[in-house]
């Protein structure tokens, strides 16, 4: 049996071809995932340690040069700590956003990842944390020192003068050197700007002051026995441990965070896989189909029902193993790819080998044999119940009327149940109902896959008249064609069912959250301008003050952070500027006017109002961030601006109880609106910084819009490959109809159906199976989008359903594309089958 089913494997190439290749994908992206995610794992964390080699001890605190309590590691407490028995080195650091202009003033970098921090020489006359290649660190006020990498996109060499801005004006400072650095922030696409550590004080924090400090050990002193000494002098907003343990701790973050990643991925070859089951069933459906009545023979001179489906089994797990050698192999070419396609969203990936881990390959072998095996479990039990009479026929069993009617009621069942969990996830909100509406999901695809037989003939029925009327006889004989296996049929029709059913509800939920987005940008915002740190960390007051004076500007504003305790609740707080402030944004009011601002009262959004009981007149008792106690009037109650905090103050209020100012956007509305002048002048009033970012209307869409598009693509990139495995299965099936119908070709070629009427008949076959899947797919993928945004609806006041119909037609002309060209080889074959041997073939 082991010989006759290698035979078989050999003897079906073509056939057998496509399974390979839908497992193959399967197995592809089940391994490279794995291994990519292994290797940057691996390559991160080995980046983690190196950061912490000369490390024994990491004191950590959470002192903000904005906030006076949190009093950091003074210079006295740093030289306490270098004076503890075992210390050989305590360095003390400070950090904060750093950005360099390149030649033409545009930011190196990506702006979150933009750092500078402080050299500090030991007695040797080096900071050991970097590596210098040229030049030496920076030891006066007016110079820098660059990483290597951002110096060469710079075009920057020792002597050259650099700009540097950071959260103040930008300032220019001689580069003294050239540095490599295991630092995370560098890695990531970042630059490292490296301060004489006087200036870095003043930058970031306060002068003698620093943020952290990393200790050494001297030979023979456990890191332990130096955390014991070190604990005692530190203020009790420190924390303190060994270099160990912190790589350990990044070690579990890495880890975590790649675990989000990883199951996406794997998610996306699940779907792959769930689809090409479809495919390797209808293979070894066919394949059974071709051999009846050698089956049969076997059963005659003594094969057994169990060895006759151990055979088709046993060719399923050959083609399994074939698919999984060859899957792997590309899945370690995958996970390369990957690897360099992180560099294109602006992440750098510290070198390190490919790991291959024993999880990866057991994973991609055992996925790639099983699902083919479990696929060809039902041809293989087919094969088995063939009766040794068949030997002399080629009439086989078929379905009886009593396992349809169990198949359509379990169908029938399951889609019900399915739908009505959808339907009731839909009505709850977060992530609750996004769960049952996954449960519901599964259970309405599993039920409407069991039940796509039953539905193919009234569907297609429905067009077959417009068949005939178009294309004559052979558009009659395609729809009859497509509805005579309906299981078949059922199954092609499944996958790519399932590959439109996820892009459709994608698309749904996509284009309605992107308008949603859009919504809330252009109905909420009057301002021309938006002027952020390309940090995302908050602007200086001289960007205020520099703007206020620019050529242009009508209205300004600052949306300025801070918050209110009233009772013990805490409300977020913008502070912003009086009179301008309803120039820049629509805030049409409930009750009072925004005018009150003036008057040094509050304006409360109308849900925060009516949760907490207030009304226009009333006045709160409230505690501000300096914890100092007062009262507020409520001058107005507006709706909600998704752009501003609940409560709106005047920014002089929130200056009299702030230390620094929190200003995190500045809007602006300018003299004949958004124009390249206007923003010239912007521009030109902020000092050519490019460490702040300027956008217009439009930009700000973008920002809030792109990452819904971005994610959009990456899915439909992901699903890309369900539906390729999905136009496999199309091939399959008409490849399996034209042998099936040998006889019959022949026969209408006899009669003078030509060989061009024979070609559209296959194509206009192929074209009605698509189309069916296809509108399966769209109805239940609109079902889905719909009751995944219900969940999202009252978290994005906006969100109002959009069908994007012109989306759902480009997925329909696309399944007819598949279609036709899926058709192209049965097609071909069909036609040129010779119609005597055709009408002699049994």
């Amino acid at each position: 049996m082991f010989r006759t089913a290698l035979r078989n494997v050999l003897a079906h190439k073509a056939r057998l071809l496509m399974t390979v290749l839908a497992v193959m994908l399967g197995v592809a992206f089940v391994s490279g995932t794995l291994v990519f995610t292994d290797t940057i794992g691996n390559a991160l964390r080995n980046q983690s340690a190196k950061s912490y080699d000369n490390v024994a001890v990491a004191v950590t605190t959470y002192a903000d040069q904005r906030n006076e309590k949190t009093p950091g590691i003074t210079a006295a407490t740093l030289k306490k700590i270098q004076g503890v028995d075992g210390v050989d080195t305590a360095t003390g650091r400070v950090s904060g956003f750093a950005g360099v202009a390149d030649p033409d003033g545009k930011l190196i970098g990506n702006g979150w990842s933009n750092t500078g921090g402080n050299y500090s020489p030991g007695k040797n006359g080096k900071d050991s944390a970097y590596t210098f290649v040229d030049g030496t660190g920076p030891v006066a006020a007016d110079r820098i020192a660059l990483d290597k990498e951002t110096a060469k996109r710079g075009e920057y060499h020792v002597g050259d003068r650099v700009r540097v801005a950071t959260n103040g004006p930008v300032k220019e400072y001689t580069l003294s050197g050239v540095f490599t650095t295991e630092d995370g922030a560098v890695n990531a696409g970042g630059s490292l700007v490296l301060f004489d550590t006087e200036v870095a004080q003043k930058l970031y924090l306060r002068p003698g002051v620093f943020r952290d400090v990393n200790v050494s050990a001297a030979p023979g002193v456990s890191a332990e026995k130096l955390l014991t000494g070190v604990k005692p002098l530190l203020p009790k907003d420190a924390e303190a441990k060994t270099g160990q343990a912190l790589a350990d701790d990044q070690a579990k973050q890495i880890e975590n965070g790649l675990s989000g990643l990883n199951g996406m991925l794997l998610a996306f070859a699940g779907i792959a896989l769930f689809v090409g089951v479809f495919l390797i069933a209808n293979t070894f459906t066919m394949l059974v189909a071709q051999r009846t009545k050698e089956l049969a023979l076997m059963r005659a001179v003594g094969a057994s029902r169990r060895q006759v489906k151990r055979s088709v089994l046993l060719e399923a797990a050959v083609v399994g193993v074939i698919a999984s050698v060859v899957g792997f192999a590309l899945g370690l070419g995958l996970a390369t790819g990957l690897r360099s396609a992180m560099g294109l969203f602006g992440g750098k990936i510290p070198a390190g080998p490919l790991i291959i881990s024993p999880t990866a390959v057991i994973a991609a072998f055992a996925v790639g044999v099983l699902i083919t095996v479990l696929a060809a479990w039902l041809p293989a039990r087919r094969a088995a119940k063939i009766p040794p009479v068949a030997a002399m026929s080629s009439v086989h069993a078929t379905a009886t009327v009593k396992s349809l009617v169990l198949r359509n009621s379990i169908g029938a069942v399951l889609t019900l149940l399915g739908g009505a969990a959808i339907v009731a996830g839909a009505a709850k909100s977060g992530s609750t109902g996004r769960t049952v509406i996954a449960v519901g999901a599964f259970l309405t695809l599993i039920g409407v896959i069991v039940l796509i037989p039953l539905l193919s003939r009234p569907v297609i029925a429905l067009v077959r008249p417009l068949l005939k009327r178009l294309f004559g006889v052979s558009g009659k004989l395609a729809a009859q064609n497509a509805v005579r296996n309906p299981r078949r049929t059922g199954a092609t029709a499944s996958a790519l069912a399932i590959g439109l059913t996820l892009v459709t509800g994608i698309s749904v939920l996509g284009v309605t959250l992107g308008q949603a987005v859009d919504r809330m940008t252009t109905d909420n915002i009057k301002a021309d301008y938006m002027v952020t740190m390309a940090s995302g960390g908050p602007l200086d007051e001289s960007a205020l003050t520099a703007l206020q004076k620019a050529d242009g500007v009508s209205a300004i504003s600052p949306q300025q952070a801070t918050s209110l305790r009233v009772k013990e609740d805490y409300h977020a707080a913008s502070g912003v500027a009086p009179g301008d402030v309803q120039r820049l944004f629509a805030l049409p009011t409930v009750s009072g006017s925004i005018d009150a601002l003036d008057k040094g009262e509050i304006a409360v959004d109308e849900k925060t109002a009516k949760s907490n009981g207030w009304k226009t007149g009333d006045t709160l008792r409230v505690t501000f961030d300096d914890d100092k106690k007062g009262e507020l009037k409520v001058g107005a109650v507006f709706k909600g601006n998704e752009m501003l905090s609940p409560v709106l103050m005047p920014k002089n209020v929130a200056d009299a109880h702030g230390s620094r100012a929190d200003i995190r956007e500045i809007w602006l509305k300018m003299d004949g609106g958004a124009s390249d002048a206007n923003e010239q002048a912007l521009v030109k009033a902020l000092g050519d910084n490019p460490g702040m970012s300027i956008m217009d209307r439009q930009d700000i869409r973008d920002m809030f819009g792109g990452s819904v598009n971005l994610a959009m693509n990456i899915m439909y990139g992901l699903l890309a490959m369900a539906l390729i495995i999905a136009v496999l299965g199309v091939v399959n099936t008409l490849a399996m109809s034209v042998f099936e119908r040998q006889q019959e070709i022949g026969m209408l070629r006899a009669i003078g159906l030509d060989r061009r009427r024979v070609k559209r008949m296959i194509r206009l076959e192929a074209v009605v199976i698509s189309l069916f899947g296809a509108v399966v797919g769209v109805v239940l993928g609109m079902f889905l989008g719909w009751a995944i945004g219900q969940t999202l609806a009252s978290d994005i006041p906006e969100y109002a359903l959009v069908i994007p119909w012109d989306r759902i037609a480009v997925f329909l002309v696309l399944a007819g594309v598949v279609g036709v060209l899926a058709a192209l080889w049965p097609a071909r074959s069909a036609a040129k089958l010779n119609m005597l041997t055709a009408i002699k073939t049994e």
